[in-house]
This record gives structure tokens, C-alpha cells and sequence, in this order.
């Protein structure tokens, strides 16, 4: 009866540390070994994304310099990139640089490509296609690059009829659907419609923490550092959820609304 005992007790022993000791340490190997690999694969990744600051061919053909080229396309639609959109870009060329160590370097390709290819005509589809092949199945980043490009135009006021063309003919070729879309620009619209109907003078200058005898040059400044710190994000924004975009814009269209409303009474 106890030689019994005891050989169930072994059993139980040993079926304890495989259930639970053994397993615990196969476990934490396994989650290591994920944790190494991980770490490999972004050190090389960074490493093959550095390298695309050697060449402006090959940054032109990376999903970075296409979403460029169509930001391009979007903000030359109507003929000449605004003030507003200017800046918006030249925020995203700074968000983008980060992922580089050569910061500069970077930035001065991206520029050449956006000057490049705003002043080329009927390729627009063509460069979204080529995204759409890099994108794979992320229907998630298409949304997003669709959302930054559609804030782009809306961020002058509204959208252009030359803009809602060069818009949808890259929402076609990203396979994103029309419903999607139209879902994405009535948000918008509600957002600045709302926006233009409650904002008054001194809800903008509190908006932007300027006073009403402050000189234009103090309010832009003022502007520009809001808008640096609540922009959308492209590159962040590919880590989070769509609602993080829907709130980057509402408060982006916000600093907009009170900037141009001010600029209207200063006139």
C-alpha cells in the first residue's frame, strides 16, 4: 500500500513538472527566442530603410516616397500647394526623417521627390498602384494613408473638385471601397461644419493661447507649434487605431479654424 503511495506521488511528480515546471521554462525559451528574432528583424529592417537615403531611386520605390508622391498629387490638385498644406507637409517630412539616422538627408529626398512629382501630370494612378503592391493585404495602413490624404485637402478650407478627383482615383487603385470613403469625408465635413458654426474670436485666440493685441507673427507661431504637437502622425498612426487619426484630425481642424478666424478679423 505505500510502495502504491508513493508510485502515484511519483507520478504526480512527474506529471506536475512536465504540466507545469518543464513547460514553464519551454515557454519562456519559446518567448525569448520571439523576443531575440524580434529585435533582429527590426535591426535589420532599420538597417535596409537607412539605406534608402544611398539612392533616390530606391526611396522613390519604397512605400514612403510613393505615399510622398501621392501627397504631392493631392496638395498640387488645385493648382498651387496653400500655406496650410504647406506646412502640414513639411511636418510629415519631419515625422517620416525620424525613422532615419540620416535625418537630413532624408528629409532633402523626400522634398525633391514631393517638387518631382507635383509638377508631373497624369501618373497618379500608376504610383498608387505600385503602393497598393507594397501594401500587401494592410487594409488598415490604406485607410490610414487614404485619411492623411484626405485631410490634406481639407485642411484649405475644403475639398476641390480637382482634389475629390486625384482622391478618388487613389482610393480606386488602394482597392479601398467608395462607401469607405465617403464614410471618411462626412466625418470631415461634420467636423468643420460644426467647427464654423460655434467658433467665435475669443474661443480662437484661447484655442491657439495668443491674445487679441499679439502680432500675426506671434499667433503663427503659436499655430505652428499646436499644430506640430496635435498633427496626425503618419507614422505613429500605423500602430494605433483608426479613432486615433479621427482625433488627431478633429483637434488639427480645431487650431485650423481658430488660426484662419483670426487671420479673417485681422485682415
Amino acid at each position: 500500500m505505500k510502495l502504491k503511495k508513493w508510485i502515484y506521488i511519483a507520478i504526480f511528480l512527474v506529471i506536475f513538472y512536465y504540466a507545469f515546471v518543464a513547460n514553464f521554462f519551454i515557454t519562456l525559451s519559446i518567448l525569448i527566442s520571439l523576443y531575440i528574432a524580434f529585435k533582429i528583424y527590426k535591426f535589420y529592417t532599420r538597417r535596409k530603410l537607412n539605406k534608402l537615403v544611398n539612392s533616390k531611386e530606391l526611396f522613390e520605390k519604397n512605400e514612403l516616397g510613393l505615399f510622398v508622391a501621392l501627397v504631392a498629387k493631392v496638395a498640387k490638385a488645385d493648382g498651387r500647394v496653400q500655406e496650410l498644406e504647406a506646412q502640414l507637409i513639411g511636418i510629415m517630412f519631419d515625422d517620416i526623417s525620424k525613422l532615419f539616422n540620416e535625418k537630413e538627408k532624408a528629409r532633402a529626398i523626400m522634398k525633391e521627390i514631393f517638387n518631382e512629382y507635383k509638377q508631373k501630370n497624369n501618373d497618379t494612378k500608376e504610383i498608387a498602384q505600385e503602393l497598393n503592391k507594397l501594401l500587401s493585404r494592410s487594409i488598415l495602413k490604406r485607410k490610414q494613408f487614404v485619411g492623411f490624404l484626405i485631410q490634406l485637402a481639407f485642411i484649405d478650407g475644403g475639398i476641390s473638385k480637382e482634389e475629390e478627383k486625384v482622391l478618388k482615383d487613389i482610393m480606386q487603385e488602394l482597392n479601398i471601397p467608395s462607401n469607405v470613403y465617403d464614410e471618411i469625408v462626412n466625418k470631415f465635413e461634420n467636423m468643420m461644419k460644426n467647427k464654423q458654426q460655434t467658433m467665435s474670436s475669443k474661443e480662437a485666440y484661447e484655442i491657439l493661447g495668443v491674445k487679441e493685441s499679439d502680432d500675426m507673427n506671434t499667433i503663427k507661431k503659436a499655430y505652428r507649434k499646436l499644430i506640430r504637437e496635435y498633427h496626425p502622425d503618419i507614422i505613429s498612426s500605423q500602430n494605433k487605431d483608426e479613432s486615433y487619426m479621427e482625433e488627431a484630425t478633429a483637434k488639427t481642424q480645431e487650431i485650423n479654424q481658430a488660426y484662419q478666424v483670426i487671420k479673417d478679423e485681422k485682415k
